[in-house]
């Protein structure tokens, strides 16, 4: 059976678009089907729209996401509010726990990233997971540290990232690996990154489900909720017609 792989963060700069179009050629020849891009809350729709063309005359799959960062409950509350239904993807950056565990508990939210490549600012504990588990959201690790850090610092994250899918395993929790780079020579192909995966402890299937079956299939969920029939999981709002 093909695999449809995903990379859902994949950092785009809209407003330059020489350079977008060179990361999306490149992940295109390395066999993404699918890319998700992060702008921030008020990226003008024209933006995205010029993104969306570069990535249709690339044969791939777009699809607009969102991360939000907020410093405050409320605040992030407000911000999903706002944008649920302008986005196919909301993840949540979580810098504090207050935001951890209130993304955790709100089923407007598809993805949960732990942005800190400090183990000490990373929220994945049980009481986190547990919140998770009784969601939709999925967590999301981006692999960019792997390539960047070097010596202690590389094999703390890699110890702390360890830790962390042990619970969500233990918990159920969907699990997304994305690149989370901004440059095309720290793309890596998708069965590279189901080896990378491996420093982590997911097996060889735990690591392509991370990277093509749960990404893939959340985006697909969205799309059929963003679309103007859905009223709820099953039921759609048909419209009286001649065939009717």
């Amino acid at each position: 059976m093909k695999h449809i792989f995903a990379d859902l963060h994949l950092r785009l700069n809209p407003k330059n678009l020489a350079s977008a179009s060179r990361i999306v050629t490149k992940a295109a020849s390395l066999g993404y089907d699918l890319i998700a891009v992060p702008f921030l809350p008020d990226t003008q729709k024209e933006e995205m729209d010029k993104l969306s063309e570069i990535c249709k005359s690339a044969k791939i799959d777009f699809v607009n996401r969102v991360d939000l960062q907020a410093r405050t409950r409320d605040q992030l509350i407000s911000q999903l509010r706002k944008l649920r239904r302008r986005y196919e993807l909301i993840c949540v950056s979580c810098e504090t726990k207050e935001i951890a565990r209130q993304a955790a508990k709100d089923r407007r939210v598809d993805l949960i990233n732990f942005p800190s490549a400090d183990y000490t600012r990373r929220f994945l504990d049980k009481a986190e997971a547990e919140l998770i588990c009784n969601s939709l959201a999925a967590w999301e690790i981006d692999a960019k540290p792997l390539f960047l850090l070097e010596g202690s610092s590389r094999a703390r994250f890699i110890s702390s990232v360890r830790r962390e899918i042990s619970i969500a395993k233990d918990f159920k929790i969907p699990i997304v690996i994305s690149s989370g780079v901004s440059n095309e020579f720290l793309l890596r192909k998708p069965r590279e990154m189901v080896a990378l995966a491996g420093l982590f402890g997911l097996d060889e299937a735990s690591a392509l489900k991370a990277i093509s079956t749960t990404p893939v299939s959340m985006v697909k969920r969205n799309r059929e909720k963003l679309g103007p029939g859905f009223v709820a999981p099953g039921i759609d709002v048909m419209k009286e017609g001649d065939d009717c």
